[in-house]
């Protein structure tokens, strides 16, 4: 990817601060865009900065290129890490779990399937992908092996399958709608407890 930057990790240059209404107008007409259906693909710039009301100059000033505003605007829309307390394996679990597919942004509902097809067809957006997700991911690893050294988990638990088991069902089920037979409230739960059951130590 081109440069996958966000303006959080470019250095500030010195001059006028920037304007955070037109940052937060930016983020807005990239989601915006996104939820009424133009694709990863076909999003331009221009159409971006038509929307926001701003210069297409003055979108290069604060991002690099579409990529690493993408990224930003996508963080925007998943929302903040979730923060595990540190106390409890099955509650940290539950934690991270209940966070995967939901967001508070309705327009995420519209936006995140549509990214699928993106991610498989190209390097670059599967990458753009990897970058929003990996810190989440890294968060999960972290609490199973905090697990495993505290004698909760069993030694020879498989950290990245166990992962894998505990996202897949959440994101089948909220982005797919797989089960109506099954409740959003209580499935965090019952997903932890499940694998839970095959991993902790005895």
């Amino acid at each position: 990817m081109s440069d996958m930057r966000s303006t959080a990790d470019a250095p500030r240059s010195p001059g006028r601060p920037r304007s955070i209404r037109a940052d937060e107008a930016i983020i807005e007409a990239t989601l915006d865009l996104l939820a009424e259906g133009s694709t990863v693909e076909a999003l331009s710039i221009e159409a971006i900065a038509s929307r926001a009301g701003v210069g297409k100059a003055t979108i290069y000033r604060r991002w690099a290129g579409k990529d690493a505003l993408l990224l930003d605007a996508l963080r925007r829309l998943k929302g903040v890490l979730p923060q595990p307390a540190g106390r409890s394996i099955r509650d940290d679990l539950i934690l991270l779990v209940g966070a995967i597919g939901k967001n508070v942004d309705p327009r995420a509902e519209k936006i995140m399937p549509c990214l699928v097809p993106a991610v498989n067809r190209s390097t670059d957006q599967y990458q753009l992908y990897q970058n929003i997700i990996a810190p989440r991911r890294q968060l999960m690893r972290e609490v199973l092996r905090r697990g495993v050294d505290e004698g909760v988990l069993r030694a020879d638990v498989d950290i990245e399958v166990t992962m894998a088991l505990l996202t897949g069902p959440m994101l089948i089920q909220r982005v797919l709608q797989w089960s109506p037979d099954l409740n959003d409230v209580d499935l965090p739960e019952r997903v932890v407890d499940a694998v839970l059951e095959g991993i902790r130590a005895r």
